[in-house]
């Protein structure tokens, strides 16, 4: 399964099961500070989704990120059980070697645009880590474990509407793909109050 364009827009930001306003969620996250190269490449896009800034929904440097894998909803995961997922996690990814990555080119999604990372095998590698560490505490492991498709999302849609506008105006830019070294995996507290993923960094995890 590969990532392909969509014709369609679809609004992003309805609230999925589980969900709704003041709720949190524990999750891992590759996250880009300090990759300065993302943030280049992420603003280009910025740039040029502009005109869109009231139909999309511009993700600035600070809440970039890979979404990897989570574990629960705050209140329904004891804290005692998401420690020990850190600590499972670093024994874990201490095996895996850190990585370079390239970020892009992009594909329009019907909800977003996001930015393929490559390669792919590289991150699943970490994912991987990361759900054998849930599962050594945990007795179910959340999400399935096949049809992860890496991806860093430039911009998500905050409306419906026809893809075309925003495919003809990208299709105007040439854009670079970025380069990143994986270093470190987070754990994070997230949330989606403001129509943006916001989080509190848990743990930053080292990879070997």
């Amino acid at each position: 399964m590969t990532l392909t364009s969509s014709d369609t827009l679809r609004n992003h930001w309805w609230w999925r099961p589980g969900w709704s306003v003041g709720r949190r969620f524990y999750t891992w996250h590759l996250t880009w500070e300090g990759q300065d190269d993302v943030h280049r490449l992420a603003a280009e896009y910025r740039d040029a989704l502009t005109p869109f800034a009231g139909e999309l929904t511009l993700i600035p440097d600070r809440w970039l990120h890979l979404t990897m894998q989570g574990i629960g909803f705050v209140g329904e995961v004891a804290e005692r059980d998401v420690r020990a997922v850190a600590d499972a996690a670093s024994e874990r990814l201490a095996a895996v070697p850190a990585f370079d990555v390239r970020v892009g080119p992009h594909v329009l999604a019907p909800e977003a645009i996001l930015l393929p990372a490559h390669p792919a095998g590289s991150v699943t590698e970490v994912r991987d880590a990361i759900r054998g560490a849930i599962g050594d505490v945990l007795h179910d492991v959340p999400e399935k474990p096949t049809g992860f498709r890496p991806h860093v999302s430039v911009a998500y849609s905050a409306s419906d509407g026809p893809a075309a506008p925003v495919q003809g105006a990208l299709a105007t830019r040439e854009f670079t793909p970025a380069q990143a070294r994986v270093t470190s995996a987070e754990l994070i507290v997230i949330h989606r109050d403001n129509e943006m993923y916001e989080w509190e960094t848990s743990a930053s995890v080292p990879l070997g």
